[in-house]
């Protein structure tokens, strides 16, 4: 299974930095993991067209999630009719892209788009992947998202405040992507909304996972002392993934 960071700024993009967009790749299908702000051109840059991309999986309908979707299927529905893109399979909450699929006129992209709504802690397949859903604590419905292919394991957790079901949304996880708006502290109105990267390091210890990938990190933030408020609970690999980079599983 190959993780290919496209974007992991969180809220709005930078000069430099796209949003949430996690790439997913295992034995020739790709999946797409929230099409936040600025992740269609960091897309394009790795793949070179919109159309080799397989599925597309949501995690919540805030904008820095899935704003690119509306791109992303327009470039789908728009390219050369002597080379049309299938329908693309998009998994999200129910209800969660209606702004960003309200955007154009009312049946442009239908022909772009196969929309599946799936209820957080659910459980269904993608391709090779089993998926596995949890309901976490944000504004908006958002669901944590366990990725399975021949026992190599992505866990994200979306935009989260602490929950119990983390650590079994973690658990022995190749690779625990864990949303870190904050170095150690988040401030009393987001505390149950949003997370720290001291929480995502004592998250990924308990969970026993191989490897933490902090990501959602605030414009300006230092991602050097993010890392190290995690490594505060958490002994094992940690990264801080703002942009665009690439973390192979291997057992």
């Amino acid at each position: 299974m190959r993780l290919t960071v496209l974007g992991g700024c969180g809220a709005w993009p930078t000069a430099s930095q796209a949003c949430s967009g996690y790439l997913v790749e295992h034995d020739g299908f790709t999946v797409l993991i929230d099409p936040g702000y600025a992740v269609l051109p960091r897309l394009l840059a790795v793949t070179g067209d919109a159309a080799k991309l397989d599925a597309v999986l949501v995690s919540h309908g805030h904008p820095d999630h899935c704003a690119d979707l509306n791109p992303l299927l327009r470039a789908r529905a728009l390219r050369d009719d002597d080379d049309p893109a299938p329908r693309l399979p998009v998994y999200a909450p129910p209800d969660a892209l209606s702004a960003v699929l309200a955007l154009d006129r009312q049946g442009m992209l239908d022909g772009a788009l196969a929309l599946h709504d799936f209820a957080p802690g659910d459980r269904f397949a993608v391709g090779p992947f089993d998926v596995r859903t949890w309901l976490l604590p944000h504004w908006l419905p958002n669901a944590g998202l366990r990725l399975t292919a021949q026992g190599e394991t992505l866990a994200y957790t979306g935009d989260t405040g602490p929950a119990p079901e983390l650590v079994d949304l973690a658990r022995d996880a190749d690779t625990f992507l864990a949303e870190a708006s904050y170095q150690r502290q988040v401030p009393g109105d987001s505390a149950r909304y949003l997370s720290s990267a001291r929480q995502a390091g004592q998250t990924a210890a308990r969970a026993g996972a191989r490897r933490l990938a902090l990501t959602h990190l605030l414009p300006g933030t230092d991602a050097e002392a993010a890392a190290e408020a995690a490594s505060e609970n958490y002994p094992g690999e940690i990264r801080s993934e703002e942009h665009t980079s690439e973390l192979q599983s291997h057992h």
